[in-house]
């Protein structure tokens, strides 16, 4: 492939290929992308070629069952993600001198994450700026850390397997993890149970208790506890991980404070181990290079006063 004249370069790409590529890449595929974006496999294909050819790379390795992004492909996956996030900002920045804290917050959230710390900075900002919208969808840790990387939310909340790169950061609060059982297992209503009850036992698992994930620690408990070495169910929901303990299916991992409501009320019970369970921080994410709206800086800004004041044992959880 030739490589592109550079002083011709942004005037000859057709922009659009960009906007294809990053799908292709986020979809980890051409048939997923072009579902992604209501287009038929041979476009989004040829697109994928066209892109090729301008910046003279290859930027995908396509074969059967096998798809890889080049070194040169991640490259401009990574420009591509800022490319995406300054043209989502655009809206904001266009409408800012207008803002005044009546603007919107989109806040990108992992399931069940229940925190009284941060409910109280969430009211207190709200009391005072009431002009202020919000919006809190839920995903998966790993699509929150990407929604916020290409700035379509204002904040994500989430678990992190690695400090993200291209993120700030910053502990919300820590909770740990025990394992419980619900009334139609045979060991709800045992008089008492012992490690070595649960040797064989089945179990429910999250999506992200896998090796490098963050929830590996709950696998490593699993295995200390010599459950099951393989799950019966499986979920990326507190609630749906949560059903599933109840309807019997297998012993599963619960946040110790969000399950005390359940166990008071003879939903779940917990059982052994009860000390040297798995800690797991939850973070809230935000994107530097975002250009913030007036309300979005006075939240991060309350956010990190308010909680500066409260030092992270007193939001630990659940311990």
């Amino acid at each position: 492939m030739q490589p592109p004249d550079s002083a011709r370069f942004p005037w000859n790409l057709d922009w659009n290929l960009l906007r294809t590529f990053l799908v292709v890449v986020e979809q980890r595929g051409i048939s997923k992308a072009a579902l992604a974006l209501g287009l038929k496999q041979p476009t989004v294909s040829a697109a994928l070629k066209r892109l090729e050819t301008a910046v003279g790379k290859r930027l995908v390795v396509r074969k059967p069952n096998e798809f890889a992004v080049t070194l040169a492909g991640q490259r401009l996956y990574a420009e591509c993600t800022s490319i995406f996030g300054t043209v989502s900002q655009l809206p904001t920045v266009l409408n800012e001198e207008v803002a005044e804290l009546r603007g919107h917050l989109s806040i990108a959230v992992t399931s069940s994450v229940i925190s009284s710390h941060f409910d109280d900075v969430l009211h207190r900002f709200s009391a005072a700026h009431p002009g202020v919208t919000y919006s809190f969808a839920v995903h998966e840790s790993d699509e929150v850390e990407s929604i916020v990387t290409l700035n379509r939310a204002s904040f994500g909340i989430c678990l992190l397997s690695t400090p993200p790169q291209k993120l700030d950061r910053l502990e919300l609060y820590r909770e740990f993890f025990g394992l419980y059982c619900g009334p139609r297992h045979r060991l709800f209503h045992a008089e008492r149970v012992s490690t070595a009850d649960l040797e064989g036992e089945p179990f429910v698992a999250f999506q992200t208790e896998t090796p490098g994930g963050p929830l590996e620690a709950i696998s490593r408990l699993r295995t200390r506890m010599k459950l099951s070495p393989q799950w019966r169910g499986v979920s990326s929901s507190l609630n749906e991980i949560r059903r599933m303990i109840m309807a019997g299916i297998g012993i599963g991992a619960l946040p110790v404070h969000v399950a005390q409501q359940d166990v008071a009320a003879g939903r779940i019970r917990q059982v052994p181990p009860y000390t040297e369970l798995p800690r797991i921080s939850i973070h809230l994410i935000s994107n530097p290079a975002r250009r913030f709206t007036e309300a979005e800086r006075a939240f991060l800004s309350q956010v990190q006063t308010d909680l500066s004041a409260i030092s992270i044992e007193d939001r630990t959880y659940g311990g």
